[in-house]
């Protein structure tokens, strides 16, 4: 049995054949996962029933296994129907989970039309699809240098 928190093997196996700023998207449940798939990266789908699991259980698990430089949100609407008026509820969740992993990352918002260009890029290597159901609940990832 793994010590590590990740079991996933399929996720395992592809984060392991990544390197230094390999993407890993942590995409909601209605995000496109599909359509804005990397030229080289893997699509695993994990949605086990609405809600579950969440991103930020997902990159509970993430963090515990590789380490991250850099964590981009996709930036919410201010207009429209899924408009929001400050940060998405979901949001200090990632940065407690950050913070619990004893990392100082701060999340960089990226605006949304570029956050689905960002993730369609050479350098993504996997796209895990969850079930959250929380609005802009998708965190982009990039793979940091272990140093130990």
């Amino acid at each position: 049995m793994l010590k590590t928190q990740l079991l996933h093997p399929e996720i395992l196996a592809t984060i392991a054949r990544s390197g230094h700023h390999g993407k890993i998207l942590i995409a909601d449940g209605n995000y496109p996962a599909s359509s804005t798939l990397g030229p080289n990266a893997k699509l695993v789908s994990l949605q086990l029933m609405p809600g579950l699991p969440t991103v930020a259980q997902v990159l509970a698990a993430i963090l515990s296994t590789v380490p991250i430089d850099i964590a981009n949100t996709m930036d919410y609407e201010r207009s429209g129907p899924y408009a929001l008026t400050e940060d998405p509820p979901v949001w200090p969740q990632f940065r407690k989970v950050i913070r619990e992993a004893g990392l100082t990352l701060a999340l960089e918002p990226i605006e949304k039309w570029e956050f689905y260009k960002a993730v369609t890029t050479p350098d993504h290597v996997l796209t895990i699809q969850t079930a959250d159901q929380q609005r802009f609940a998708n965190l982009l990832l990039s793979i940091g240098v272990r140093m130990d």
